[in-house]
């Protein structure tokens, strides 16, 4: 018979159908159990779930050899696994990716809370023998996933700024791999945190919302720079309000933007996040979901990571966008009448309020918060990239801070919070601020607020 990979079984371990390992103790005595999920590691190792000190944890360690028995969820084939173990992975990417999976087929089951990772143990694969061959065929694929890359990447490689790879970027992924929830996070410079770029597919679009690495599938994707897939609904990587009301009662809260909730499915049936990275640095994160379970299979993980490492480098390549010769200075744009809008800005955080209304704090904060204050002295509009990398006000840090994305960031919310108040591009490496009513700025202190 021809040798079968276990490449080409790797929806056989997906969990859907529990699978059987049988083992045996020092005296050749069998035992059987039920296992919830096989991890494919690489062509020649997976992973078993080590939740307990059972008969089969015991036997191998003891008689390191195991045979494992799965079914394919979709054409009812049937292999047999012949394996050795090696070792116990207790932390790292392997174990964070096999804990969320066990998460998700946790509360699919009703086991939520009682299912808990111990361990991953490694195996390696001796022997794949076929029991049963396929009695149904498999469904055509949702989305053809190289036509889909074929398609993508060329318009990620022709984009002139981040702004349209961004732009790219989504159309792709919802018309090419028919993705329609979709966000992209990128992370800060220290790597403290992950902020919303752009979303798509959600009632509200969340740009400016953040998370913490290690929080729910995105966060754990970023503190591992590993893609985690969960194939079932779980309460464990849920996110939205719920999640973020949770935070604030722990030490972290003061590190998170809490005025814009991330955006989600409320019944997300199937998520993953695949990390963006660059020479191993953390770029961000590309996240998708869907209300289906099942919807992401490791044909999809291997087309998104893909996708991701093209994107990340493309992020990387627009990231110091070069500016072009300045253009002759126009006049500023006539400003409407009315009553001026009432600006604040806290320098604690660099959040700036617009009548009283949030817009948005950090980098982004001290960049809007830098433009008015320049315009009020001076009347300038226009501004470059290179002038705001420059300015100590701003406090970009020395290294790695990606000033486009925050710009794009700063655009997006203005052009959600304020009919008043945009930027505009004016050129590569340069943009216009839009005030269409007159400003008041105000500086406001701890001991101001406080009085």
């Amino acid at each position: 018979m021809k040798d079968i990979s276990l490449t080409s079984l790797r929806a056989s371990l997906e969990g859907a159908i529990p699978s059987e390992i049988a083992t045996c103790d020092a005296h050749g005595v069998p035992n059987v159990s039920v296992i919830s999920d096989v991890h494919y590691v690489d062509p020649e190792h997976v992973a078993i779930s080590y939740q307990f000190f059972s008969k089969t944890r015991a036997n191998i360690l003891i008689n390191p050899q195991a045979t494992v028995l799965m079914k394919h969820p979709l054409t009812c084939a049937q292999h047999r696994l012949r394996l050795h173990y090696l070792r116990t992975e207790h932390d790292g990417a392997l174990f964070e990716t096999m804990k969320a999976k066990l998460a998700g087929i946790a509360s699919h089951e009703g086991m939520a809370g009682i299912f808990r990772l111990l361990g991953a143990d490694i195996y390696r694969v001796i022997n794949i023998e076929l029991v049963r061959e396929d009695s149904l065929p498999l469904p055509p694929p949702r989305a053809p996933l190289l036509s889909a890359l074929r398609q993508t990447l060329p318009r990620l490689a022709a984009s002139r700024d981040l702004d349209s790879l961004v732009a790219a970027l989504l159309e792709s992924l919802q018309s090419e791999f028919k993705l329609s929830h979709v966000m992209l996070l990128m992370a800060d410079a220290e790597g403290n945190r992950l902020y919303t770029l752009a979303s798509q597919g959600y009632p509200e679009s969340g740009v400016g919302a953040e998370i913490l690495p290690g929080q729910g599938v995105i966060g754990v994707a970023a503190r591992e720079k590993t893609p985690i897939r969960l194939t079932h609904a779980t309460r464990d990587y849920l996110y939205g309000r719920a999640i973020r009301d949770a935070l604030r009662e722990s030490p972290l809260a003061a590190r998170l933007e809490t005025e814009i909730p991330l955006p989600g499915l409320a019944t997300s049936g199937s998520q993953i996040a695949v990390p963006l990275l660059s020479a191993g640095r953390l770029i961000g994160v590309l996240y998708a979901e869907s209300p289906e379970e099942g919807h992401f299979g490791y044909d999809e993980e291997d087309a998104l990571v893909i996708l991701a490492g093209h994107l990340a480098a493309a992020i990387e390549a627009l990231s110091g966008e070069s500016e072009e010769n300045p253009a002759t200075v126009r006049d500023a744009p006539p400003v409407d009448t009315g009553a001026p809008l009432t600006i604040r800005h806290y320098p604690e955080d660099d959040s700036v309020f617009v009548d009283d209304e949030y817009v948005i704090k950090g980098v982004a904060g001290a960049i809007l918060w830098l433009l008015l204050s320049e315009h009020a002295k001076t009347g300038r509009t226009e501004f470059s990239n290179k002038e705001l990398r420059l300015s100590p006000q701003i406090r970009l840090p020395e290294f790695s801070e990606n000033l486009e994305a925050r710009l794009i960031l700063l655009r997006r919310r203005l052009a959600e919070r304020s009919k008043y108040l945009g930027l505009d591009k004016a050129g590569r490496g340069r943009f216009r601020l839009c005030l269409r009513r007159p400003v008041t700025l105000i500086p406001v202190t701890l001991v101001d607020d406080k009085a």
